[in-house]
């Protein structure tokens, strides 16, 4: 089981592909400039039908003051992104999950982001990201599906870069029993090369599904991954969720 970060927090996907593992103390399972909020409008995924208003996914995000120091408000993309992400890889879901992750449509084209925050570790160069989104009915529970399948799938893969080849491990973790479903991955991205201190990228990845709605959690980094602050965003996110959706649902 999980248990709540001791540092200064209050306790806290992918289409075809995606989601975290953790230090010993963290995670259960397997081996251990953007402004804070941004919201994607409807119309870039007509097939999802909002069912939270704008105001209620706001709710449901947490931020820098959930975190506490060192996290601050994104200022922009890390570099990451476009290094170890933007990749080709073969059989085709396993270079889905890549394509899922740069784009991060965890649940598909048929999802829709309702709200979304970005948040950076200034001490450890960590960057995590938070979204809530909607899906079409049995589409959140589809994808968490095919998320559960790819250690197997893709669990170790090469894949090509503009900067050369990758070599990709994609590792399944547990989450506390939280939300109504839930799948993590810990996927790891290291560049092919001679030299010991060629880039490494770790990202910790986690979805969880309440009712028709779900958060999406990645947390990514060149060094080390901070996993109190992955369990922090979706232990604390997954209850906003959820008392956000008993105080009422929109209107469609």
């Amino acid at each position: 089981m999980l248990r709540p970060p001791a540092r200064a927090l209050v306790a806290p996907a992918l289409s075809a592909a995606a989601l975290l593992t953790a230090s010993a103390c963290a995670l259960t399972g397997q081996e251990q400039a953007a402004p804070p909020p941004v919201n994607v409008p409807a119309s870039q995924s007509p097939a999802a039908a909002p069912t939270l208003t704008e105001a209620q996914a706001r709710a449901a995000l947490v931020t820098e003051a959930d975190l506490g120091e060192p996290w601050v408000p994104t200022r922009g993309f890390a570099t990451w992104r476009e290094a170890m992400l933007k990749a080709t890889a073969e059989p085709a879901e396993c270079g889905a999950l890549l394509d899922a992750l740069y784009a991060e449509e965890f649940f598909g084209p048929d999802a829709l982001t309702r709200a979304a925050v970005a948040l950076d570790d200034e001490l450890g160069d960590a960057q995590l990201r938070y979204q809530v989104v909607v899906q079409r009915p049995g589409g959140l529970d589809q994808a968490l599906r095919r998320i559960g399948e790819l250690p197997r799938r893709c669990g170790s893969f090469t894949a090509t870069a503009a900067g050369g080849p990758l070599s990709v491990e994609v590792r399944a973790v547990g989450l506390p029993e939280i939300g109504d479903a839930r799948q993590a991955l810990r996927i790891v991205v290291g560049a092919v090369s001679e030299y010991e201190d060629a880039p490494r990228l770790t990202l910790d990845v986690a979805a969880v599904r309440v009712g028709d709605d779900a958060i999406t959690v990645t947390n990514g980094s060149l060094g080390e991954v901070p996993s109190d602050a992955t369990l922090t965003a979706v232990e604390l996110g997954t209850r906003r969720l959820e008392e956000v959706r008993k105080r009422g649902r929109a209107t469609v």
